[in-house]
Order: C-alpha cells, then structure tokens, then sequence
C-alpha cells in the first residue's frame, strides 16, 4: 500500500500534480516569479525535523487547550513541539492563550462579568490568575463525556505564561498547595506573581520545542521585543545561547529542545513577521501562516499569482516555513481549503517547507503527509502512530494511550 502510494506521488509531482482535477495550476512565467530560500535560511529550516508533530495548544482534544494539563500530556506523549499563541498583559507578562477574549476558556463572566469581553492584554496578569482556565472543558459541547475530567476543575488550570511552557517542555510542572491544590506563586521585585515549579515526577525525558504565535501587533504592541528578553531570560534564545546537541531523538526519546531547533517562531500577520525579522534577522526557524480570507493579510482567492505573492513575501521577510490551513478537521476546527497539491508544489519550488494546520483525524494525516514536513495537531498520540506506521519516524518511542498518560500525570 506503501509503495502504491507513493508511486502515485511521484506520477503528480513529474507531471505537475496533473493527476488532479484542480485546473490552478501555475504557468511557467509563474513558476520563475518564486523566490528562493537563500543556503544560509535553508540550513536555520533544518534545524527543525521533518515529519514534525507540533502539539497544538499542547492538545484541544484531551484537556483544557494551552494548560499545564494540555502541555504535560503533549510532552510525555511525544510531540516534538508544544505549540502555544502568545499575548502581553497590560503589566509585561506574556501569556500563552489564543483567544483576544477570554470568555471560550474561563470562567471570567463569573470573576470579572464588567469585563468579560474586555481584551485579553487588558488585565494584569494577577488578575488574570484569578480565572479558572480548565473547568470549561467539562462541559464544552466539543467534549465527549469520555474526555472530560473532574481533575480538570478540581485542580485549578490557569493561564498559562511563556515561561510556563519553558518548563513544562523542560520537564517541571507547578508547585501546588498541599490543601488547595492551587498553584503556590511568590510575588517578584516588581510585585509580579511568578509560579514556583518543581521537577514533575511523571516526567519521561522527552524534551519538546516551542512553536510560538505572535498576533497583530495592534493587539499586543511590543510583544515581540519582549519575546526576545524572555527568551533570554529563559536561556532558550540560541542566538545568544546556541545549544550543541544536534540529535533530535536520544535513546528513543524527544530531544528537541535541546537543539536550535527549540524555538519556532510562527505569526499570520505581515507585520509581525517583519519585526520579527529585525529581531531575529532569520536566525531562528519562523513560519509565515495562510489563512483564506478578505483581511489585508490574507490569501483571498484561489489564484496562482496570489499564492505566489504570499511565498514570495514569507521568503523576502526571513521565514523559513508556510503553514496553510487545510479542510477536513472536525468542527469548530474545519478550515478553508489552501493546500492543494498545486499549492504545495509551488511551495516546495520557494525551498520553504510546510507545516499545515490543523489534524484532527487519520483522513487528513493521509491526504496532506506526501506534501508535508509537519503538522499542527490537535491529537498528537493519533499523528505519532500515524508517522510510524508509515515508516516516516524513526526517533522517538511508540506513544503511550492517551487516556492512560493523564492518568499517570494525575488527570
């Protein structure tokens, strides 16, 4: 079945994906418009394996998205890369939480109801550790009743920072009240709580990156110079801390993290990925993200020449991977459609490589994987096995069930 499917491959890729119905395809004049991945940018992407499995918000699928619980699960099952949305709070902290508002995953109409659609950089973080960032997800029509979990109220979930997801990919998780079960938080010089971790019992020496989102900088202004002090900080910028393993797998567990290939930077906003540039200057593996839409900075139709602009614009500005949005994926996570085989050739032709949003389900994992370097999924354990079974990972171990993972982390 293997080799069929590959042979199918390679008759699309020598004809030009012609085996497909889709009439999109690009024109020899068109394909001369790509610009080029330069040799120092392609060996920055490599950094990165391929075949990449990144832990969207740790998992949407098992536990409260960008949690500690989400996180924990995504490193001890496997994933290379625990990816998170990052946002700043009106005091400097920077989170990790996608949404602009806060009222999807916590119970912020019950703390703060004046508020509650107020924006996300608006609060201080104090304030915001207030909320319960777990409870939501027990009663979540997206949650089966399988999934959902009474730990996931009664030891409080809260909003994750950046820092957070540092330690939880280096092997730590919070110190809790022996009575409360809540975080314990000491407050800094500054009067800022910072959580206190410790060594997680349950850790299993995998040692995932960070693929990390800046938004629209007119939602968070500054982020990204506050991104690099925080790395910094963190020791995890490696242009100035370059780590000296190059193996991505030791001993069958995930050794990313301690490589330079540790932090993805990914954004869908054009000038985000431009400051980003100043900072970085292509230093560190950025992706550029597509989404079809009407915006400023959005792919708005189904034209070669407008897919061209988009790689030539992630290629001029230093990123070094595209990541479309694909369909299929089980609601509210089923996109528009931007990676047609024509789409990834075009792609492929810029020397970038793709990172595709989001996998829900085997189906997806079988449609885009010829034309893939990676993918963000909302079900690691399902992609790991995935990758596996078709002989496409070597590294790293067989993941365990998913169910018994939060069992052992104590969900």
């Amino acid at each position: 079945m293997r080799t069929l499917k590959l042979a199918v491959f390679v008759c699309m890729s020598m004809l030009g994906f012609s085996c497909n119905n889709d009439d999109n395809y690009a024109s020899a004049e068109q394909d001369k418009t790509i610009h080029k991945l330069s040799p120092f940018m392609q060996i920055v992407r490599d950094y990165v394996p391929n075949n990449a499995v990144i832990g969207h918000r740790g998992t949407s699928y098992w536990a409260p998205e960008s949690t500690e619980a989400a996180y924990r699960w995504a490193r001890n099952i496997g994933a290379d890369y625990l990816e998170a949305d990052l946002q700043i709070t009106k005091d400097g902290v920077i989170l990790v939480v996608h949404d602009d508002v806060l009222t999807r995953t916590t119970n912020i109409k019950d703390v703060y109801p004046d508020r509650a659609t107020n924006p996300t950089s608006s609060f201080t973080y104090e304030e915001l550790l207030q909320l319960d960032a777990g409870s939501w997800f027990n009663i979540d029509p997206n949650t089966t009743s399988d999934r959902a979990r009474n730990s996931f109220s009664t030891q409080k979930q809260p909003i994750s920072t950046l820092e957070d997801l540092v330690m939880f990919a280096s092997g730590y998780r919070f110190v809790r009240d022996a009575k409360t079960n809540n975080v314990v938080y000491i407050k800094d010089a500054n009067g800022i709580p910072r959580p206190q971790y410790e060594i997680d019992p349950q850790d299993n020496l995998n040692r995932p990156g960070i693929y990390i989102e800046t938004k629209e900088p007119k939602l968070n202004p500054g982020i990204e110079q506050a991104l690099v002090k925080e790395l910094d900080r963190l020791g995890w910028n490696i242009i100035t801390n370059p780590a000296n393993d190059t193996a991505h797998f030791i001993n069958g567990k995930v050794n990313i993290g301690n490589t330079n290939g540790k932090v993805v930077l990914q954004t869908f906003s054009h000038e985000s990925l431009l400051i980003l540039k100043s900072i970085f200057q292509g230093k560190i593996p950025t992706a550029l993200l597509f989404w079809k839409g009407s915006g400023a900075d959005d792919i708005n139709d189904d034209s070669p020449s407008t897919y061209i602009q988009h790689i030539n614009f992630a290629v001029d500005n230093m990123a070094h991977f595209a990541g479309p949005s694909i369909a299929g994926g089980t609601p509210p996570d089923n996109w528009p459609e931007l990676l047609n085989p024509w789409q990834a050739e075009l792609i492929h032709k810029s020397y970038l490589k793709i990172h595709p949003y989001s996998f829900d389900n085997k189906d997806q994992m079988v449609k885009y994987s010829p034309y893939c370097e990676g993918m963000f999924t909302n079900q690691s354990d399902m992609t790991i096995q995935y990758y596996r079974d078709q002989g496409l990972r070597s590294g790293g171990s067989s993941p365990m069930d998913a169910k018994t993972v939060l069992d052992n982390l104590g969900y």
